[in-house]
């Protein structure tokens, strides 16, 4: 683990440690970088996966049903 000094949002960094319930200001900050990196990767799987289905006519087929359902039909 790297030891770095960096000046924090205070304010960010109570609200963070309050909601989840950190102790430390070293484990709220590797939390929130955690949970950053976490939804980041889990985005850019998300989008993968749109495109994957683009290319199969997947979501073109969806969003057919989707309107056909929104019209009653």
């Amino acid at each position: 683990m790297a030891v770095t000094q960096i000046d924090i949002d205070d304010d960010a960094l109570q609200r963070a440690m309050t909601l989840s319930k950190a102790r430390t200001k070293k484990e709220a900050v590797n939390l929130a970088l955690r949970f950053y990196a976490d939804r980041q990767e889990r985005a850019a799987r998300i989008s993968r996966h749109f495109e994957r289905a683009r290319t199969w006519g997947a979501v073109e087929d969806a969003e057919q049903r989707h309107r056909a359902e929104k019209d009653g039909r």
